[in-house]
Order: C-alpha cells, then structure tokens, then sequence
C-alpha cells in the first residue's frame, strides 16, 4: 500500500461555480482515499482604492464577504453530497484576501495536492481552461489536479490511470503519484512513453526496431523501482512513436486519471509548463493530475 505523506492534505480552491463544485467532489473523495484532511479555500479579490465606487464601497466589501459565506456553505454541501457521513474526512474552511492564483499559489506549499475546477466564474464559456487553474498549474507549489465539470462519467471505477514517462524529473515525480494513484483506487496503471515529440514520417535508412527497442528499455527503467514498491498495481506499457499529447489525451478516453509532468525533456529550465502537459490539462476529458519536477 502507498505510503501516506506528511504534507497536509489536500486543497480545493473554491468559487460556487459548477466547475467549483465537481473540483470539491473529486478533492473529497481523494482526501478520503488519502485519509487526509480537505482543506476548502476561497478568495476574495480586494476592492481597488482607484475604483470609483463612491458611497457603495462599503456595501461591495460587505457582498463580498457575505458571498464568501455561501461559497463555503455551499463546497461543504458538496463534501457533504458525495460522501458517506461515516468516511467524512476532516474539512476545514479558509477565505483569503488578495490576487486569487498568488494567494492559492502561497498556501499550496504546504498541501499534498491542491484540486481546482477547469474555469470558474469569469472564465469565457468557449475557454477550456481559465486564468486560475492555467496559473496554478504554472506555479502552484504542489501537484494541481485540474476538474472539467461535465466531463466524461467513468463507465467502470476500475479504469486505469493513465501516465505520461519521458524520462524527465518531473515525470519522475507525476510517476510516484501515478502508482500510488493507481494502488488506492485498486486499477491498472498505463504508462505511455512517446519516443519523439513531434510527428513523425518514414525517413530513408531510420532503424525503427531501434527506436522501438530504446523506448521499452526507458520504460523499464522508468518503471522498474516503482513496480517492485507497488506490487498490487498491474502496469500496462504503451509505447507511440510521435505526438504523446495527441495519444495521452486520446488514451484518456479509457482512463479515470491522467497524471503528467510539468515538463517534459523539451522543456527549457525557465518554462514551468511543457507544451504537452498543458494540452492534456486543457483537453483530456477526465480530471488531470499535472505535477512539478521535484
């Protein structure tokens, strides 16, 4: 079994939208796998000094808290609404002040995960991602797991969990959370490893059993350690030639959970993002774990 971790626990930033209410189901059923506490968060952005809001500045504050308030009330229900009152895991509550991502960025160094609907209230209705999860993923201090609401309903709970091997640190730690990911929920792991970045065509003279041959053996070093500490997981390899975004998010479609790292091995030293990553994030339509190189 996973060993638990000492960091807190898990972190739900909320809102009251829909997207807000599917990141609180799904945070709550992962701290009750965790047997962590949920920590519910909300954030109340400061009415600016420069605003001409005249007399109505007081009654603006007010709203806000009040509406502050019904968010938390209503993220509890939804703890409430999806767990057994037996398994409810230890929730608390906190409102903050300030720029939203910086705020929820500074509290999530000392959570194990912080969970967060794909947009919330402001977001564009055609936007897959909005300006709070694309951030927190960029520069939260711990794995973000990112909820689209309406997403795909898992059809069987033991579909597997999905992972994302490139050989990077950051795959290194998406690959801890994927076996333990995979041994709480009592499913398969799927490992895919793309052995080129980019789309790929028959070339004069190119060795594919070579390149085939490479590609197994990185998984199996890749996996090696972590198949002998979680002997309970059944792994899957699944190797591509090209594109791991396009197959990781097409291989979603038979997944509970896509784990991936934040950057991959093309990514450059000042990107916090990788390009594949943030389009799983973006378009898996099952929720998607993105996790920073340790």
């Amino acid at each position: 079994m996973p060993q638990l971790s000492s960091r807190a626990g898990i972190l739900a930033g909320v809102d009251g939208s829909p997207q807000s209410d599917a990141a609180v189901r799904w945070a709550s059923q992962e701290a009750v796998m965790r047997r962590a506490p949920l920590t519910l968060v909300h954030v109340i952005v400061p009415v600016i000094a420069g605003w001409s809001l005249g007399p109505m500045h007081g009654d603006v504050i007010e709203w806000q808290q009040s509406n502050a308030d019904d968010v938390i009330k209503r993220a509890r229900k939804a703890v409430q609404s999806c767990v057994a009152e037996s398994q409810l895991p230890e929730v608390h509550t906190e409102v903050l002040h300030g720029s939203i991502v910086p705020a929820l960025v500074y509290v999530s160094g000392s959570e194990q995960m912080i969970v967060v609907g794909s947009r919330g209230t402001g977001a564009l209705g055609g936007a897959r991602m909005g300006s709070v999860s694309a951030g927190l993923v960029h520069h939260a201090r711990c794995p973000v797991a990112v909820i689209h609401d309406g997403q795909r309903r898992s059809g069987d709970d033991r579909e597997s969990v999905l992972l994302g091997v490139d050989g990077s640190p950051a795959s290194e730690a998406a690959t801890a959370i994927a076996f333990e990911e995979a041994s709480w929920r009592k499913t398969d792991l799927v490992a895919l490893h793309a052995w080129s970045d980019v789309a790929v065509f028959p070339i004069l003279g190119m060795d594919w059993r070579e390149h085939e041959s490479q590609g197994h053996e990185i998984l199996g070093e890749r996996l090696a350690g972590w198949q002998e500490q979680y002997p309970d997981v059944h792994v899957r390899r699944r190797l591509v030639c090209d594109q791991p975004a396009r197959w990781l998010i097409r291989e979603a479609e038979h997944a509970q959970l896509v784990v991936v790292g934040s950057r991959g091995r093309g990514g450059f030293a000042s990107m916090l993002l990788g390009s594949v990553s943030s389009a799983v994030a973006q378009s898996a339509n099952v929720p998607v774990i993105v996790v920073r190189g340790r």
